[in-house]
């Protein structure tokens, strides 16, 4: 506008005059959100492609490739993970021998004890025999053996039951097992005292308790040492070959005991001494020389020479002849051998038990070492990683903070000092960027050759940073000259026809002709606004159009419908009466302007566009609100981004600017006007559909009616 308003005054009823440009619509009814006005039309989400989005096949990196230092740490853990699997391999070696060696020190203490139930069951064998072959003098010898029977397998069970509660293994479940056959020891001890009890069946009887605990002894012997396990096969050897012995001694204390063999005793006699031999013959295969000589010594005493002459006297009823052997001198020589025989036992058991200790603290010893091997090659590998990680980080962590420096402060200070120079000034473009400190001027800390090629080459990159800033900062500010320039020449342009306008309105008579120049003034006073658009995005100002006093906010609103194309569609149903200072009445239409042709232009044509106005304290609000389909959450937030001011037109967002900046224009200048008004403009959703913009007016602009007295001033144009 020029501040020539007569030909508004000029324009027909149904332009001029309020009540035929407004209608009366449905009141707002707390309105929000909607598409607002400066919506880019064809893009409804308002979103682009994702950011660095790069066509074709992705690679999925490994985790910590990102950083040098997750680098430098997969190069050095994979020859340290190789390290570290094989000392884990002499660590799961050293523990398995370390677990053999705990095993068989358990196994052979259970060996110990279970010998001892065996060697006690085997004098109740050759006992209860005897007293079934008819020595009654056995019967109390025979009462006191079964009370230490049962005292040593009470005792064999309760170490049974702790192991197994602490960690229970393989020997103890067998063991556990041999005593099964113990469950009918108290029956046939009832059928010995009651004297039903057959001599074979009862001898068989203890025979499989016994042998079964003897095999129990030898299940699952644990691996690792050789000499421990030679040695616990040897300690099995000998207890078959003990209970050989013993069984003969049961047997043939029978015999003597009868006065001579019954039928199949003797081949049960020949048997037995035949599995002595076996077992001793595998005995002296897996024994050291010391442990052969202690079982040679057993059978080198007096009482081994006389049960050998007791034997050959044995020997001699073969066919069935009698015998005539004392029972008890039998039983006293055979038992003074199996006792001895147990004593060797106890020697080779206690040989393997000592050198299992040894081979498990030998075993622990060596784990020790290895575990603090690996802790070592770890510990190294960590140091070395960290070292070298430094090494490269800390001068690239130098560099980056004087890039970050350029960045921040001295590249758009020297962007700064282009832009506040004078056009014919061209040094500012030619002045280096100066160091913050003394140490940003120094050489990069570090004496790799890469990282000095990568400090002169960001030093260039400043350089060249410097001069295009420079050059886009100039091309910015030449920009923005021109555009102002050109908005200058269009308003003046524009005023002119203005004024031609009106001047051919008020002389022509034609009613139609009239029509048609009131058309072409209102297509002028439009392109008027636009040009000064052009000067608010310009930054410019543009030329002082105010009144003096105030004029009602109902004029302004007038003002700004009167600049649409579609002003037919404007209702204005509730209107707060207020008053808006004169410096303010045409930067406030403008604003208005052009939330009301926006409004209009992303609404349905059938739909009115609606404005309301009303206190709030002591600011003065207005509400547009409009029909359309609305806008979603990301399109409002990038649209009150750019209505309030954040964005600027000549730097748009990446993205926005191709095929979108120029269908946003009103909201930048929507956010520029108010700026200087000092208004917020928010854009927000309606209840329904559609969208309101919220206009909030300071009281420095907009005052009650009553605080002034009403003055006669022209409509604003």
């Amino acid at each position: 506008m020029t501040g020539n308003t007569s030909h508004h005054r000029q324009m027909p009823a149904g332009r001029t005059t309020t009540a035929r440009l407004l209608r009366l619509v449905p009141s707002l009814a707390g309105a929000e959100g909607g598409p607002g006005p400066g919506t880019v039309p064809g893009n409804p989400s308002g979103t682009r492609s994702g950011p660095g989005t790069v066509p074709g096949r992705r690679f999925r990196q490994l985790p910590g490739w990102r950083s040098i230092r997750g680098r430098v740490a997969i190069v050095l853990a994979v020859p340290t993970c190789l390290l570290l699997s094989l000392t884990g391999l002499g660590v799961a070696d050293r523990a398995a021998d370390w677990s053999a060696a705990r095993d068989t020190v358990d196994q052979v203490g259970l060996l110990v004890r279970a010998q001892d139930l065996v060697r006690e069951l085997q004098r109740e064998r050759g006992l209860t025999n005897g007293l079934l072959g008819g020595a009654g003098k056995y019967r109390d010898d025979v009462d006191a053996q079964r009370v230490r029977t049962d005292d040593v397998l009470a005792d064999v069970e309760a170490v049974l039951h702790e192991q197994s509660s602490d960690h229970p293994t393989a020997a103890t479940t067998a063991l556990d097992d041999a005593l099964t056959p113990l469950d009918g020891l108290a029956t046939t001890r009832d059928e010995v005292d009651a004297g039903s009890a057959d001599r074979a069946r009862t001898l068989r009887f203890y025979t499989t308790a016994v042998t079964a605990l003897i095999d129990a002894e030898s299940a699952h012997m644990p691996a690792g040492d050789r000499r421990i396990t030679d040695g616990l096969q040897a300690l099995q050897a000998l207890a078959r070959a003990t209970e050989a012995v013993a069984l003969e001694r049961g047997s043939l204390n029978g015999v003597f005991a009868a006065g001579r063999f019954r039928t199949r005793e003797y081949l049960d006699f020949t048997e037995i001494r035949a599995a002595r031999v076996a077992a001793l013959d595998q005995y002296a295969e897996l024994a050291t020389p010391d442990q052969q000589a202690a079982l040679d010594a057993a059978f080198d005493t007096a009482a081994a020479r006389r049960a050998t002459a007791y034997e050959k006297q044995a020997e001699g009823g073969a066919a069935g002849s009698a015998l005539s052997v004392d029972a008890s001198a039998w039983w006293s020589t055979m038992t003074a051998l199996v006792d001895d025989l147990h004593g060797v036992q106890r020697q080779v058991g206690e040989d393997v038990r000592a050198h299992a200790a040894d081979e498990g603290s030998t075993a622990t010893h060596q784990l020790a070492g290895f575990l603090a091997l690996g802790a070592l090659i770890l510990a190294v590998a960590t140091a070395l990683a960290v070292l070298a990680a430094r090494s490269i980080t800390r001068p690239l962590s130098a560099l980056a903070d004087q890039a970050d420096a350029v960045a921040r402060n001295r590249l758009p200070a020297a962007v700064r000092r282009i832009q506040e120079a004078g056009p014919d000034d061209i040094r500012a473009l030619d002045e280096p960027v100066a160091p913050e400190t003394k140490k940003d001027a120094e050489a990069v800390p570090g004496s790799a050759r890469e990282i000095t090629r990568l400090a002169a080459a960001l030093r260039n990159v400043e350089r060249t940073a410097v001069g295009l800033a420079g050059e886009q900062a100039v091309l910015r500010r030449n920009t923005t000259e021109s555009l102002a320039s050109l908005g200058r020449r269009n308003q003046a342009l524009l005023g002119r026809q203005l004024g031609l306008i009106t001047t051919l309105e008020s002389q022509e008579l034609d009613p139609d002709a009239l029509a048609e120049l009131f058309e072409l003034d209102h297509l002028a006073t439009r392109m008027r606004r636009n040009a000064e658009s052009l000067l608010v995005l310009a930054g410019a100002e543009t030329p002082p159009r105010s009144w003096p006093g105030t004029v009602t906010m109902t004029e302004v609103v007038q003002s700004a419908v009167a600049e649409v194309e579609q002003y037919q569609r404007v209702q204005v149903p509730d209107l707060e009466q207020s008053r808006v200072r004169g410096h303010a009445v045409a930067e406030l239409a403008h604003l208005l302007a052009e939330l009301v042709e926006n409004a209009l232009v992303f609404s349905p044509p059938a739909q009115p566009v609606e404005i309301y106005g009303w206190r709030d304290a002591g600011e003065y609000c207005l509400a547009i609100v409009d029909h359309g389909i609305g806008m979603s959450d990301e399109q409002l937030a990038r649209a009150n981004a750019r209505l309030s001011g954040r964005e600027s037109f000549l730097i748009t967002p990446a993205g926005a600017a191709a095929g979108r900046a120029g269908g946003t224009l009103g909201h930048y200048v929507v956010g520029r006007l108010a700026a200087r008004l000092g208004a917020h403009v928010e854009l927000r959703r309606s209840q329904g559909p559609g969208t309101t913009a919220y206009v909030a007016l300071p009281t420095a602009i907009v005052q009650r009616p009553d605080h002034q007295p009403a003055t006669s001033t022209p409509t604003p144009g």
